[in-house]
This record gives C-alpha cells, sequence and structure tokens, in this order.
C-alpha cells in the first residue's frame, strides 16, 4: 500500500472508532463518518443503518478515467473493510462541489436502492442510488430534536420542506397543524410519505406545492408559532417567478416569516452559505440569536457547513 493510501487508511480508522463509538452510545444509526479529511481523498462518507454512501467531491485529481477507477476501487475496498460494510451496500456518487443544495435535483441513476432510516423512535424513506443527496440531511439533526421540543400544540410552518424531516419532527412533538411547503412535486410528496411512516395522516398536515417566494406574499399575519426556514443559497429554477440570492434576499423573507408569526412565535432559520452574513439591524425579530455551534451534531465538528439562527417575534 502506498503511503498516502496508508494516510487515510489510519485516519478512517481513527475517526470511524470514535464517531461510531458516540453513534452507539446515543443509539444514532445515520451519522457522517469522514468529510474530505485529506485533501486527496475528497470524499464525504455517511452510514445509512447497515450502508454506507459515499460522496466524491470532484477534484483535479491528474489521473486518466482508467487510473482514477482503480484507484477509486482500492479506496472503496479500504472503505468496506475498516467500516465492516460489504461492498454490495456501499452506493457511491460523484459530485461537483457547489455552496447550494439545488444540484439535488438531478436524478441519478436508473436503479433505485430506497431503504427506511431510524432516527429518534422516527422513520424516513433515505434514497441512496438516484440523488446527490439522500433525502435526508444529518446535519439537522439537534435542530430538528429542537422542533419537536417547541411543537406541542402549536401551528407550524415548514418552508423549502425539501422530504419534510422537519414536519415529521413537529408532528411527533405534538403539532396542532403542519403545513409543508416546497417547489418540488417529488420532494413534497416524499415529504408526506415520510409523515405517513410515522401514522401523522390527517387534515391538519397541509402540503403546499409552491415557490416560497410568492407564497409568503399571500400569508395572513399572525398564523403561525413556529416557522422553520432551510432555503438554498441559490436557486433560479426554472419554474420561479424571481430568483432567490439567500445573502441578497435573507431580510425580506424572514420579515416576511416574521410578519406570518404570532408574537412570542418562533423561526429557524438556516443555510448553507459559507461566507453567509446575518443582517440583524433590518431583521424585524425581538432577538436573534446564532445557534450554530448548539446545533452541530459530533459527527460535523470538524465542519462547519452551516449557519442556523433561532428568531422570537
Amino acid at each position: 500500500m502506498d503511503a498516502k493510501m496508508q494516510m487515510f487508511e489510519n485516519r478512517l480508522t481513527k475517526v470511524f472508532r470514535h464517531i461510531s463509538k458516540s453513534a452507539r452510545r446515543q443509539h444514532i444509526t445515520c451519522y457522517r463518518v469522514y468529510d474530505d479529511d485529506i485533501p486527496e481523498f475528497p470524499f464525504s462518507i455517511e452510514i445509512y443503518e447497515d450502508h454506507a454512501y459515499i460522496a466524491e467531491y470532484s477534484r483535479k485529481h491528474g489521473m486518466d478515467d482508467e487510473a482514477h477507477e482503480a484507484w477509486l476501487d482500492n479506496c472503496l475496498e479500504l472503505i468496506s473493510k475498516i467500516l465492516e460494510i460489504p461492498p454490495s451496500n456501499i452506493w457511491v456518487k460523484q459530485r461537483q462541489r457547489k455552496e447550494n443544495r439545488q444540484s439535488q435535483y438531478e436524478k441519478l441513476s436508473a436503479e433505485s436502492h430506497i431503504l427506511t432510516a431510524h432516527e429518534a423512535g422516527l422513520n424516513f424513506k433515505v434514497n441512496l442510488s438516484d440523488y446527490l443527496d439522500t433525502g435526508l440531511f444529518l446535519d439537522h439533526r439537534i435542530t430538528r430534536g429542537m422542533v419537536r421540543n417547541e411543537a406541542e400544540g402549536k401551528k407550524v410552518l415548514n418552508l423549502f420542506c425539501y422530504t419534510g424531516s422537519f414536519s415529521v419532527y413537529a408532528a411527533a412533538g405534538g403539532a396542532a397543524e403542519v403545513t409543508s411547503v416546497d417547489l418540488s412535486k417529488t420532494y413534497l410528496a416524499w415529504a408526506e410519505e415520510n409523515m405517513h411512516l410515522n401514522g401523522f395522516k390527517g387534515p391538519q398536515y397541509i402540503y403546499e406545492h409552491a415557490d416560497v417566494l410568492q407564497y409568503l406574499d399571500n400569508l395572513k399575519i399572525n398564523t403561525y408559532d413556529l416557522v422553520i426556514m432551510d432555503p438554498p443559497t441559490f436557486s433560479n429554477s426554472k419554474r420561479m417567478k424571481d430568483f432567490l440570492d439567500i445573502q441578497r434576499d435573507h431580510v425580506t423573507l424572514l420579515n416576511k416569516v416574521l410578519m406570518a408569526t404570532k408574537k412570542g412565535g418562533i423561526v429557524y432559520f438556516s443555510n448553507n452559505y459559507r461566507r453567509f452574513v446575518l443582517d440583524t439591524e433590518n431583521i424585524e425579530a425581538s432577538s436573534i440569536k446564532d445557534i450554530t455551534a448548539q446545533t452541530l451534531p459530533f459527527d460535523f465538528q470538524q465542519k462547519l457547513i452551516r449557519k442556523c439562527y433561532k428568531l422570537v417575534k
């Protein structure tokens, strides 16, 4: 084994031992074990139950296709050995490193591998084969727990809801009503499926297929007790009227959301823009707290991949 591969083996062995121990202690079965720790091995490696999901970030590696394939095979063999997960349960994606989540809309393969993942006693449909993301963003595990703890008896609005994991947590926390909004019919249907997987059916669970930017203009004031907004950094979907740039647009978005929130209501706002700066001066909230650090799970400690804020009207 060459020196670099040896370095990768040592690193992965060490982090996996440490992180898997923490996961077991907390009864967590879906977690990240490695994220680009060594530049020559630009992977993100996540475990979903007894499967591994590996994304290779695109880098200039100077190898031709054949050499790169051989190198990747060696890496996968090593990963399989260390994680003790058979190759048949390992899923590999190659992705561009973008600062937004829009790329998730590309479908990747004809063959599907879907499983039910478990988190905090709840069930989530996870797709390891067809999209660039699995359907469950593991970095929001703690934030989801906060929503669950706040939700009892409340009217909850989940904007840019993706596959609805926050909606599931809100329902599990006893929310009186949960409205999930997304521009993608695929993800909205997936959100509804996740709700049904956990037994949450009924008229109090509402699914709105809409462009959030326009949807916010039609909301009644003082309606919601709890709002979750986790938008993409940039979005210029063909179905949108305007394009979204979260740095430029966040004040407008948040003030519209706060208008629709009851006094004392809570808004959780997060985004993935690495250079994001919150314009606190112009946001009409009675309190704004940066909760990025306290919502960062044990398996993401090394990598600050997003910002998270708690606003109170």
